[in-house]
């Protein structure tokens, strides 16, 4: 029956206005604040990843930021591992001790190694778009193929940090490292 109360005038307002208009197709750079909030319920990260029993999930962005409030927009009111989520953003390889998550994108290209030597395999999710980022030492690297976010996981990377993807993620990526043999361009 509430249902009903819904349901009505929403087909009484299409009747009188003909159609309802589609909704915008979502950005890419709402595609990957999606996928980083997801990154943060299909990976398990070891107890000693946080500073303390209160820290909150941390989701940080290196360098320059391209979501906008996209990604304030996803991950608020929103919790990973029992911990709210927060967003952080940093210019400084040294900031990045208190991250769950890091993403690099593809505007800090050169400075991709040191982020991911800075972390020297603590427990953090690195994902980028840097092109070659999972054959550079990142996890993740979110790639548009004809217009859709694939994925590519450096398991070698991921097991190095003591981090475990879920198989349901994994299903969904293309794999390198490991006894997987690929190409990551």
């Amino acid at each position: 029956m509430a249902l009903l109360k819904v349901v009505r005038p929403c087909m009484v307002a299409a009747l009188v206005l003909g159609s309802v208009p589609a909704l915008p197709a979502p950005t890419e750079a709402q595609v990957k604040a999606v996928f980083l909030l997801n990154f943060a319920r299909f990976v398990e990260w070891p107890s000693v990843t946080y500073v303390s029993a209160s820290a909150p999930f941390a989701v940080c962005v290196y360098g320059d930021d391209p979501f906008g409030t996209d990604l304030d927009t996803v991950v608020r009111g929103e919790t990973a591992d029992g911990r709210p989520m927060i967003v952080r953003r940093l210019r400084e390889p040294r900031e990045l001790s208190h991250c769950q998550i890091v993403f690099i994108p593809a505007d800090a290209d050169r400075e991709l190694e040191s982020v991911v030597a800075a972390l020297d395999r603590r427990a953090t999710l690195t994902v980028s778009d840097v092109e070659g980022a999972a054959r550079r030492g990142a996890m993740i690297r979110m790639m548009n193929v004809n217009g859709r976010i694939r994925l590519r996981v450096n398991i070698d990377a991921v097991r190095a940090a003591h981090l475990t993807i879920s198989s349901n993620l994994l299903r969904a990526s293309e794999i390198i490292g490991g006894a997987a043999a690929g190409d990551d361009t």
